[in-house]
């Protein structure tokens, strides 16, 4: 059966009583808390309705209720209202961001300002470098024999390797393969390089071309083959501030469910761009994590996603809060790629 909107109101004061009190929410703090224009003899009806649907539930033998999955997938789907950031909350976001020296202090300061300002675990995903475009790639003479190469993405990532050249190289022919390779690659996505790299090789006048097949293969491991990824964690001391009915009385599963890196990937590295995704409880794919939920979005340059930023905590989350402050980071990190 569907709820009307008197239910929907009690469901959504329940759902905002417990997240603030971490208490069981009982029919007549109800009344005393919030304007309902009823009794507390219909608000208990209504908690029976609501608790028949499965969106609420009575944890032991007292008259309070707290919400199922359930019934917090329906208030963030139907009965939140994203809470806009203040004025001071923006400030303090661009004023700890814009501090950055270079990604991996975008990184930091990113997954710690999330943790901070949502009191939750806060996971931020490096830049995938296969959802990068190359900027700059730089040939820099070590000896007549030896090259490092800098690649530079979009993204403001850094890739370096040496190359060990088949024989002495002059400087001017390292300049025209400086000019050669970014005449060929900039502006493109990495993951597209690989049939312009081998064009390189037979584009190149003759004197160049046994460097420039030296070169390539290093460029391809460059460019393609080194596409591990990398995961930044903060706030994981913050499970341990909720009370005893969060995570079914244990951290264990949530913790070993932390130290794996393709399950945090799964997480937030999949998001959909200009989303912002909630999963709730059993709607986690990963047995270890069906006592909490993650809010996760993507970021990136302009219309770019380059990677997943988000939170996770108890099914007991101030989700308007930490919907707004999810969004609001990742859109503050893709002006700060984009800028730089």
């Amino acid at each position: 059966m569907g709820l009307d909107d008197r239910k929907l109101a009690v469901l959504r004061a329940i759902v905002e009583d417990y997240v603030a009190t971490q208490e069981p929410v009982g029919s007549k703090s109800l009344v005393e808390r919030h304007q309902l224009g009823v009794s507390p003899a219909t608000v208990r009806n209504d908690m029976a309705v609501l608790e028949d649907e499965g969106y609420i539930r009575q944890p032991h033998t007292s008259a309070g209720r707290v919400p199922t999955d359930r019934g917090y997938r329906l208030f963030v789907d139907r009965l939140s209202r994203v809470k806009p950031l203040s004025p001071a909350e923006r400030r303090a976001i661009e004023r700890f961001l814009v501090g950055a020296v270079d990604l991996d202090d975008v990184v930091h300061r990113t997954v710690r300002l999330l943790a901070q300002l949502t009191r939750q675990v806060a996971v931020v995903q490096y830049p995938s470098l296969a959802r990068s475009k190359v900027r700059h790639l730089e040939l820099v003479p070590v000896s007549t024999t030896r090259l490092m190469v800098v690649m530079i993405a979009d993204t403001g990532r850094v890739e370096q390797r040496l190359v060990e050249l088949p024989g002495p190289v002059p400087a001017d022919d390292v300049t025209d393969l400086r000019r050669l390779v970014n005449e060929k690659l900039v502006g493109t996505r990495l993951s597209d390089t690989p049939p312009l790299v081998q064009a390189l090789v037979d584009e190149s006048a003759p004197h160049l071309r046994p460097a420039m097949t030296t070169l390539s293969t290093v460029l391809l491991e460059t460019l393609v083959e080194r596409h591990e990824e990398r995961i930044a964690l903060a706030g994981t001391a913050n499970l341990t501030r909720g009370g005893l009915l969060d995570f079914q009385g244990t951290l264990r599963p949530i913790l070993e469910a932390l130290e794996e890196q393709v399950v945090l990937l799964k997480l937030i590295g999949e998001t959909e761009p200009s989303t912002t995704r909630v999963l709730i409880g059993d709607e986690n794919e990963f047995d270890n994590l069906r006592a909490a939920s993650v809010v996760s979005t993507g970021y990136g340059p302009g219309s770019t996603i380059v990677g997943g930023l988000g939170v996770l905590g108890p099914t007991r989350m101030d989700y308007p809060a930490t919907i707004a402050t999810v969004r609001a980071v990742a859109r503050y990190v893709g002006e700060l790629l984009a800028q730089n």
